[in-house]
């Protein structure tokens, strides 16, 4: 049950305290959608005029509400009247067949009339249990409740609704200053397991203040998931429910038609950082989690080699609980790099944790020690670094140790 664990070590201390995004309105509210004595649902209303642009799951399961995101974004409604988002916990609506869209459609009926939004505009997510059916009635009913409480500092109490097996909130924000004005942005993400690309159990909403026209704020958000969301894992396997969904009022001074202008390679960094610390967060949180790893992968023949081997890396059990065990088992690494399928050469290849150098050419380094790997793999955060030495290919993912307590949590996570 969401917020039975312990949170996590690898936790922030606090919840940060988020830029208000004119024309972006938040609520939550307590609907027993599964959970009982917490809130479930959230609902973010924005103003007229807000472009909205996602990226999602590639899972062939995907849940109804996904679905119906992909099929109203692709459709591309006019911007005027606004757009509502509403996201309940406890409950995936995935492999739920017909009654999951009646669902999605009775909800987004409801909510396109409280809100006063069309329900071409109105974007909807669940996140939670597999295969059972949504009970929507308790969503719909609740909805005048959410209307009356939206307001522009309520996005901490949204980013509580969609936990899950989550053990604490997650938000970032960016507050910047360009030559034509500032540019806000504040965006809130859940996820601890089910986490791996393409995205994770995951939800991640993030605002900005700025006008940006669709399609530009579709490509920076596209690009900018490659090395942020879908460059991290807790445990190899990809959900139905994944979403991300950024949206930019138009409310501020900044004006944004060129990606490549100085505001917006401005905002453009800036939203690299939010959702980059987001991701980060949903790793650290990871069920069970005690370590965070960085993979830094170079030298190989390519960038998608090189994520090959850091994602193989990153999602070997034996490497993961290595970790757990704060055991320098390098040779699980090289396994790792070898399963991969990528170009490897034995002889070129570099392992170091953080700054000790472990093994090259084709054996370990003579100045390691075991001591010396066994010191640095006490730390909280750790650094794994691969060179393979035939290229320029690059990628660094992210991910946490595998331990008990994630078994613990995923086998009780019904009950």
């Amino acid at each position: 049950m969401a917020g039975s664990h312990p949170v996590s070590p690898l936790a922030p201390e606090a919840f940060p305290d988020l830029p208000e995004i004119a024309g972006a309105e938040f609520s939550a509210v307590e609907a027993g959608v599964r959970y009982a004595g917490r809130s479930d649902v959230m609902m973010a209303r924005l103003a007229p005029g807000s472009a909205v642009a996602g990226v999602f799951t590639r899972s062939s399961t995907r849940s109804a509400p996904v679905l119906d995101c992909e099929a109203k974004l692709a459709a591309g409604a006019a911007p005027e009247a606004g757009a509502a988002i509403l996201v309940n916990s406890g409950n995936a609506n995935a492999f739920t067949g017909a009654a999951g869209e009646r669902s999605v459609k009775a909800i987004c009926l409801a909510v396109a009339e409280a809100a006063n939004v069309p329900t071409a505009r109105v974007f909807t997510a669940s996140t939670g249990v597999i295969g059972e059916r949504l009970p929507h009635d308790r969503i719909t009913t609740k909805l005048e409740t959410l209307v009356a409480g939206l307001a522009n500092n309520g996005i901490a109490e949204a980013a509580q609704a969609i936990m899950t097996t989550d053990t604490y909130p997650k938000g970032a924000g960016r507050v910047i200053e360009t030559a034509a004005g500032e540019i806000r942005l504040a965006g809130i993400a859940k996820g601890s397991g089910m986490i791996a690309p393409d995205m994770a159990t995951m939800l991640v909403y993030i605002f900005t203040d700025a006008r940006v026209p669709q399609p530009l704020l579709q490509q920076a958000l596209s690009s900018l998931t490659e090395t942020s969301f879908n460059a991290i894992t807790v445990d190899g396997d990809t959900s139905t429910s994944d979403t991300l969904l950024l949206a930019a009022t138009g409310q501020g001074a900044v004006q944004i038609d060129d990606i490549e202008s100085a505001p917006g390679r401005a905002f453009v960094g800036a939203l690299g950082e939010v959702m980059l610390d987001l991701a980060h967060q949903v790793v650290r949180d990871g069920e069970g989690a005690s370590k965070f790893l960085e993979i830094r992968v170079a030298g190989a023949t390519s960038d998608d080699d090189a994520k090959t081997v850091a994602m193989a890396i990153a999602n070997s059990p034996l490497v993961k609980t290595a970790i757990a065990g704060e055991d320098p088992n390098w040779g699980r690494v090289v396994m790792a790099v070898g399963k991969s399928g990528a170009p490897a050469d034995r002889d070129r290849l570099t392992i170091r944790f953080g700054d000790i150098l472990v093994a090259e050419k084709g054996w370990v380094a003579e100045s390691y020690t075991e001591e010396a790997g066994a010191a640095y793999m006490k730390q909280p955060e750790l650094l794994l670094s691969v060179d393979l030495g035939l290229g320029r290919g690059a990628f660094t993912a992210w991910t946490c140790d595998l331990t008990h307590a994630y078994i613990s949590i995923n086998a009780d996570y019904r009950s």
